[in-house]
């Protein structure tokens, strides 16, 4: 570990800044240790916001107060006590606003004013931030903080009726969440299959059919051009010329990256804002890495560069930056096989690798009729991604073949599939 790093700042209080902070005090940091973090709560787990926590399961005490992790289990990383032991210099309520890599500063703008943090190391992990629809009408939502589910949870009645605009997994999952709690659901959504951007339109529409199953209407290859209400949302105005009735409605449309502060800094950003990373995470600035949602780095096994926005990648790349930053020479190169779940309908999705674009597709086990396989997707004639649906232990079977560079005719060969000429 390098001598030089007495203060490392942490400008994120996300899974991925904590994940940072434990790798940091696990391979031996013994200095001043900040994270600093824009919402007022301990760092905490994201994925349930969609699920657990607007369908009421893994709350805690109904006596907790609201807007507090007290009152939900299921958001927790890590217990109070663990989180205490890794001796932080925690700044809650405080937003990055500048970097001066010159002087070594982060500026950030918090509850007792403006302040200038000294470090010797710096780890970007601001993450993203939902973007929001154009209108200020009361009962449109976004989701993307505990804050933001709270108030949606609040509007999911079982006599109201949601729209849920995008079908990307976050509308999927509160697609599916409200429709458990009783509510009539519409998911509306622009492309002809949902997901484009992550999964193959073949995967896509036999997710389609697990939500029309399910009593979702849903509204393909169709916008929304305007919400309308008196004072508040009673529907959505579409591009195909239709209307739908609301009580409320959820709109996940994407994200905006946390990134506007680095501009100017010399750190280099990429069109949509990502951070450019080398192979080790780290940035175009000395000293300074990037982790998460926000960072964008080359990765060997998928031509060219990625970005992800999953969870697991979040908690690895912290880790594996925190690990570079003390490593100096010895640094190692960031190569995860991407992976991704999601809970939909008492069904548990999983993605290996990437799921689009993909050329092939081959179901080898069980059949989308059964809504019960492992599908393997392939691109240039190399497998790129393993798709599954509740096949959870067939599914990770498959992690190794995306270790590396696994050729289709290998692939199928290992999983026992023959295809029908």
């Amino acid at each position: 570990m390098s001598d030089s790093l007495d203060q490392i700042v942490i400008a994120g209080a996300g899974m991925a800044g904590l994940y940072a902070a434990e790798a940091l005090r696990e391979r031996g940091f013994e200095g001043r240790l900040t994270l600093v973090g824009e919402e007022p709560h301990r760092p905490y787990s994201r994925p349930p916001l969609s699920k657990e926590v607007l369908t009421g399961i893994g709350m805690g005490d109904p006596d907790d107060a609201p807007g507090t992790l007290a009152g939900h289990r299921a958001l927790r990383l890590r217990e109070d006590e663990e989180i205490d032991r890794l001796d932080l210099d925690f700044r809650p309520g405080t937003r990055a606003v500048a970097l001066d890599p010159t002087a070594r500063e982060l500026r950030t703008e918090g509850p007792d004013g403006a302040e200038a943090l000294r470090y010797d190391g710096l780890i970007v992990a601001t993450g993203a931030r939902a973007r929001r629809p154009d209108t200020s009408l009361p009962g449109v939502h976004v989701l993307r903080t505990l804050d933001d589910a709270e108030a949606v949870r609040s509007a999911l009645t079982s006599s109201g009726r949601l729209v849920v605009v995008g079908g990307g997994f976050v509308g999927a999952e509160v697609a599916a969440s409200a429709r458990s709690v009783g509510m009539e659901v519409t998911l509306v959504e622009a492309a002809p299959t949902p997901m484009t951007r992550v999964l193959d339109p073949r995967i896509g529409e036999i997710l389609v059919r697990a939500h029309l199953d399910n009593g979702v209407d849903v509204r393909l290859g169709a916008s929304v051009v305007g919400y309308e209400g008196a004072d508040h949302v009673e529907r959505v105005r579409l591009s195909d010329g239709s209307t739908v009735e609301a009580s409320a409605v959820v709109v996940g449309i994407g994200v905006h990256l946390n990134t506007e502060w680095l501009r100017g800094s010399g750190v280099d950003l990429a069109a949509d804002g990502s951070v450019l990373c080398d192979e080790y995470s780290a940035t175009s600035v000395p000293g300074v890495y990037a982790v998460g949602d926000l960072a964008d780095w080359p990765h060997p096994r998928y031509g060219g560069r990625i970005r992800l926005e999953h969870w697991t990648n979040a908690g690895e790349q912290g880790e594996a930056a925190a690990r570079n930053l003390l490593a100096g020479a010895g640094r190692t190169p960031f190569t995860p096989v991407p992976y991704f779940w999601s809970d939909q309908y008492k069904s548990k999705i999983q993605l290996l690798g990437q799921g689009a674009p993909a050329d092939e597709v081959a179901f080898v086990h069980g059949s989308p009729e059964d809504r019960k396989f492992v599908a393997f997707l392939g691109r240039g004639g190399m497998l790129v991604g393993v798709l599954g649906l509740r096949s959870t232990p067939r599914t990770m079977r498959y992690r190794s073949l995306l270790e590396k560079p696994t050729t289709w005719a290998e692939a199928l060969e290992a999983a026992g599939f023959s295809p029908v000429s």
